[in-house]
């Protein structure tokens, strides 16, 4: 059928590709596969996937640095990336989301889970928006379209990561109201989603970092979360 959703695999363990291939067809999708980093690159350029399930430790060039380019390329910014890979410590978490992996999840894994997260992110990258599409938010120097996932500073554009997109908008939504790092990452990634209050404060970090002068609008309340000033609307 024309209206299935296309998945890259790119994985270089010939039982969890096989794995990953049998249950994705099961579950409706067209899967295309990759053993290696290059494979992977050239499927992506050839089959226009609407997800890619990327493992980090690849033959050739690895998922981190592929992660990085599609972001640094027009045509895959916004392609949706769940990282599956067995090096789950913090620091490798937090280093994907900041690259602009879309999810992060963690060899063993349950199909059940990876379903429900590949579902998550594909509805979430089809135009669904905390704020209506029409909506456009104003802040001082700041502009935001969610429509348009567009960002302004004093009338330049801000290239923005997804999840630094959404963190905003959520936050800009509200101004004056405190969002715990839970809040965020349910407004963003969905209640079921585990992530670590470093990796919040990360993704916060690198925002305010992106926004310059207007960096300011997001503040920290101490023991709590963060909170958009009011006083820059």
């Amino acid at each position: 059928m024309t209206d299935k959703k296309t998945v890259l695999v790119v994985e270089d363990e010939e039982d969890i590709l096989a794995l990953l291939h049998f249950n994705l067809v099961k579950a409706g999708y067209q899967v295309e596969c990759a053993s290696d980093g290059e494979e992977g690159l050239r499927k992506i350029a050839e089959k226009q996937p609407d997800l890619i399930l990327l493992d980090l430790m690849l033959p050739g060039i690895g998922g981190l640095d592929i992660c990085r380019q599609l972001r640094l390329e027009e045509a895959t910014a916004k392609l949706p990336i769940i990282m599956l890979t067995a090096r789950g410590e913090e620091a490798d978490v937090v280093q994907g989301l900041e690259l602009g992996a879309d999810d992060y999840m963690t060899k063993p894994f349950s199909i059940k889970v990876l379903l429900a997260r590949i579902q998550t992110v594909l509805r979430r990258n089809s135009e669904e928006d905390i704020v209506k599409p029409g909506e456009e938010i104003v802040c001082g120097e700041l502009q935001i379209h969610p429509g348009r996932n567009t960002v302004k500073v004093a009338g330049d554009n801000v290239d923005l990561t997804y999840t630094e997109f959404r963190v905003l908008v959520a936050l800009a939504s509200r101004p004056g109201w405190v969002f715990t790092r839970y809040q965020i990452v349910n407004a963003v990634r969905g209640e079921d989603y585990a992530v670590t209050d470093r990796a919040v404060d990360v993704q916060i970090a690198g925002l305010r970092k992106k926004l310059g002068v207007c960096g300011s609008y997001i503040e920290t309340v101490r023991g709590v979360g963060y909170r958009f000033r009011e006083a820059a609307i």
